[in-house]
Parts: C-alpha cells; sequence; structure tokens
C-alpha cells in the first residue's frame, strides 16, 4: 500500500488518481492528517502534501519519503510551487498536480504519457483552447508546460479536436439533443466487464416486462423532449441484440413512433458479440433505417475470447462481419481491446493482421482497463499481474493498423486504471464517425439515455452540466418507472435558474 497524507480536504481524488496511475499493482489510500495512522509499505514511497500559506503567497510543497521495513526514512525529495495570493479551486488543484507529479516522475524515473492529466476528456483542453483562437504552436506550449504530456499524445489531443469541431458543426447544440436506449442483457458478463448487463438465459421471463416499461420511458421521453431537435440515437448494452429479432422490431418501430424522426443523421445499434448475431437481426436493424452497427471481436484470438468469457469463436465474428456487409451495412464499426490476460505484441499483431482483412469502417481501440465490479480483479489475484503485459507496443501497432485502413481517430476518452495510463481511440473512414460517441464524451449536447442503469445529462448553453440516473438492478426499474420518468421531467423542464 502507498499511503498518502494531506493537511487540505478536497483534493482526494485528483491526488488519489495521479498517485494510482505511477503505481497500477498497488493500493493507494489518500487521508487527512488526524483522521487515521496509515503508513506506506516498505519500499514504497509515502506521500506527504502539506499546504502552507503567508500574506503574500499560498505555497504548496510535497515531500516523498520512502520508508524500510522499520520505518525509518532511507531518502526524501521536496518540492515547492507558489501560487497567486488568493488562488482558485482549479489553480490549487494544477498545482498540487504539477508537483506529485514532478516529484513521482523524478522518483520512478518515469513518464506519464499524458503527464498529470487525469480526466477522462483531454482533448476538451485542446478543444477549448481551438475556439479561442489559439495556435498549434500555443497549445503545444501550453500542454507541454502545465500538464508535462507527451509530444505524441499533444498532437493526436489537436487532431481529434480539429476532427470534432468539424464533424459536430452541424448538429443542434442549443436546441437539439441525442436519446440513448440501454437494454442491460448480455449473452455472459466478459471477464473485465462491470457495465449493465445481465445473463439473458436468467432474464428470458422478464424481457418482455422490461420492454413494457422501457416503451413507457419512450412515450414519456418524447413528450418531455417536444419541441428540440433529435440529432442521434444510440441503442448500446449491454448487447441489444440479445433481444430476439422480433424484440428488436418491437421497440425500434415503437422509438419511430414516438420520436420525431425528421433531423435524426445517426442510428446506431450495438450489434456487439458475434454468439447474438443472426442474419434475421440484422435484416431487421437494416430495414428498420438503422445506419451503423458495431460487430465487436475485442481480439481475434480463439484461446482469449475463450478466458475473458465471450462464447463464440474468431470465425463466427468474421461471419457475423461477412452478414452485416451482405445485407448492407456500410458503416461497421468493430471494437479491439489491448492488454487482455495473456495477450503481448504477437496476439495483438495477429488481431490486427485478421481486422485488415475484415476493413471495418471505424475501429475503437481501447486499453484494458481493471474495473471493480469485474470479475478480471479476481482473475489477477489468482493469475498475478505479470499475466497483464503493458500496452505502449500494441497501442503503436494499433496506430499504424489504423492509418493502413485509412482510419482517423475523430474521439477520446479515458478511464480510471488504465493499463499504461493510455486512452481509448476510436478511428474511422471519411463519413463513417460516430457522432453520437463524440457528443457523449465532449459534453456539448443533451441526451436524454433510457433503460436500467442509464444516465442522462442536460447541457445548458453556458456549459453546465446537470444529470440524472435510472436503477441498475432491472427488476427495481420495472417497478419504479414512473420515478425514473418524472427525474427526468425534473431535469429537462426545470428552469434554468
Amino acid at each position: 500500500m502507498i499511503a498518502v497524507r494531506i493537511n487540505t480536504e478536497g483534493f482526494e481524488y485528483d491526488i488519489h488518481s495521479l498517485v494510482k496511475a505511477f503505481y497500477p499493482k498497488d493500493e493507494v489510500k489518500v487521508f487527512l492528517d488526524g483522521t487515521k495512522s496509515l503508513f506506506s509499505d516498505a519500499d514504497k514511497p509515502e506521500l506527504v502534501i502539506r499546504r502552507n500559506s503567508d500574506n503574500a503567497n499560498d505555497k504548496y510543497q510535497i515531500e516523498i519519503r520512502v520508508l524500510d521495513g522499520d520505518g525509518h526514512e532511507r531518502e526524501a525529495d521536496k518540492q515547492e510551487i507558489i501560487l497567486s495570493s488568493s488562488p482558485s479551486k482549479s489553480e490549487i488543484r494544477n498545482g498540487i498536480k504539477k508537483i506529485v507529479y514532478q516529484s513521482l516522475s523524478k522518483y520512478t524515473g518515469h513518464d506519464l504519457p499524458w503527464g498529470s492529466l487525469t480526466g477522462i476528456r483531454p482533448t476538451k483542453i485542446a478543444m477549448g483552447l481551438l475556439e479561442e483562437g489559439k495556435s498549434d504552436t500555443d497549445i503545444i506550449s501550453y500542454l507541454r508546460e502545465q500538464y508535462f504530456a507527451s509530444d505524441s499524445k499533444i498532437k493526436l489531443g489537436i487532431d481529434i479536436a480539429k476532427r470534432e469541431r468539424d464533424i459536430l458543426s452541424h448538429i443542434h447544440h442549443e436546441n437539439g439533443y441525442s436519446l440513448y436506449i440501454g437494454i442491460p442483457f448480455c449473452p455472459t458478463t466478459c471477464l473485465y466487464c462491470s457495465f449493465t448487463s445481465n445473463p439473458i438465459c436468467s432474464w428470458a421471463s422478464r424481457v418482455d416486462d422490461y420492454l413494457t416499461a422501457l416503451e413507457h420511458e419512450l412515450e414519456e421521453s418524447a413528450k418531455i423532449m417536444d419541441g428540440r431537435i433529435l440529432d442521434t440515437v444510440y441503442i448500446g448494452g449491454g448487447t441489444p441484440t440479445t433481444l430476439s429479432h422480433f424484440e428488436l422490431t418491437r421497440l425500434i418501430q415503437k422509438v419511430k413512433s414516438v420520436f420525431d424522426w425528421s433531423h435524426v443523421c445517426e442510428f446506431t445499434v450495438e450489434a456487439g458479440r458475434a454468439d447474438s448475431i443472426t442474419r434475421e437481426k440484422l435484416v431487421a436493424l437494416k430495414e428498420l433505417g438503422v445506419t451503423r452497427i458495431s460487430v465487436n471481436p475485442q481480439t481475434m484470438n480463439d484461446m482469449t475470447l475463450q478466458r475473458i468469457g465471450r462464447q463464440h469463436s474468431v470465425e463466427q465474428v468474421k461471419e457475423a462481419f461477412a452478414l452485416a456487409r451482405e445485407i448492407g451495412f456500410t458503416n461497421v464499426n468493430m471494437d479491439l481491446i489491448l492488454g487482455l490476460p495473456g495477450e503481448g505484441e504477437e496476439e495483438v499483431a495477429h488481431t490486427l493482421s485478421e481486422i485488415e482483412k475484415l476493413k471495418p469502417d471505424s475501429l475503437t481501440v481501447h486499453t484494458l482497463a481493471l474495473k471493480k465490479g469485474s470479475r478480471l480483479v479476481e482473475w489477477i489475484e489468482q493469475n498475478g499481474w505479470e499475466a497483464l503485459r503493458e500496452p505502449e507496443r500494441a497501442m503503436e501497432l494499433a496506430v499504424c493498423s489504423a492509418e493502413k485502413m485509412d482510419l482517423h481517430p475523430y474521439y477520446l476518452y479515458r478511464q480510471k486504471n488504465m493499463s499504461g495510463n493510455f486512452e481509448n481511440v476510436g478511428y474511422a473512414r471519411e463519413g463513417c464517425y460516430g457522432i453520437y460517441n463524440i457528443l457523449i464524451m465532449e459534453e456539448i449536447q443533451s441526451i436524454i439515455a433510457l433503460g436500467a442503469g442509464s444516465i442522462s445529462k442536460r447541457v445548458d448553453s453556458d456549459g453546465r452540466i446537470e444529470r440524472c440516473d435510472n436503477v441498475k438492478d432491472v427488476n427495481l426499474y420495472i417497478e419504479k418507472i414512473d420515478e425514473m420518468i418524472e427525474r427526468k421531467r425534473k431535469l429537462f423542464c426545470a428552469p434554468t435558474p
């Protein structure tokens, strides 16, 4: 364990995220002076962060102490930063993160690709600076000096921000919205997954009740959003294609009957796992106007598929993709995860080679994230961290593969506890960009989200964001559907203060 002691509250989360990025395999505890008495393990740094103020300046000093097994200090490293006399909370936060990053980088001899940036939307900074009229040179200098980000990540961020700005130029920002519909069922739950998903075999008897509740939520949500422009629709999960083609037809026909479809420019359904895809389902999706689907293998190695609990083969993935093409889908996405258990450079190279033969229209490259609610935590305890390999070289291979397929990076986000402190990047060919993906990441348009475990957000013209969520439990969702609807009514119909 690594202990971090601070004397100023309000920054625990930011400090924890940054220290954890340097020490992903260790437990990190952040606590206020006087609340606990914890010490780092032997040979682990113990951080002491002090806020010292005088009349002229606020000083922030960080001290890293490394203790031996007897609790004796072996070496120390101290740094401080001086802020303005009345610093804002963001200035304090960034100041603390800068000295934490500099100290840990010096101590470990290791730099992080995104520097001290710990948020999930690093491209928002580049986007904001572009909107201010800053040049590429200005943005590069700012991200280097303020966050110590690497040149390659800065370039990626600027490239994506520019592409996002162009893609979203026709979207209705203030009077528009997007619709998300969640189907919380899967054939099985994958090793790494913590999403709201329930094995369909255990819930088959309640799917009809779930769809009935969802239809009620659709009807009332359409009334709530009446008068606003619907730009994109996204049906995700879970795995939406765990529903039968009759159930999919029932759901989509309901959606299109209650919402104004005249401005919808993108309709995505995550077809997802190959073991849930059939000709009947794809034909139904095509006939109902779905413009974009996903066929997501995560890997093209059969041994890994078995290891992570996906009950399909690589050959089934190829067959499902070919079937989607045969039926006429011209915008097919594929998802990959880098850093899966047991996979190194050779396995990733094989996966990318197989993907290149299929030539998807977009490719979303995820870096494995360790999520508390997943079975992966238990798997690591049993097999050790050594079974997970750093994905840096795999990421390089994925970038080269995307370029070879003429796919351009168009959106990016990060998650907690990502392997190698990297990112998830969506690549697509011109005209096949996932607009909903950008909207949900950049938070520049309201999204009304339906179904168990979904989260709606209202984005006001001044950029202020408010959220409300639906319960994750399917039974509770069905039982309390009117409560879920009332939450949305209060969120979207409440007057802006």
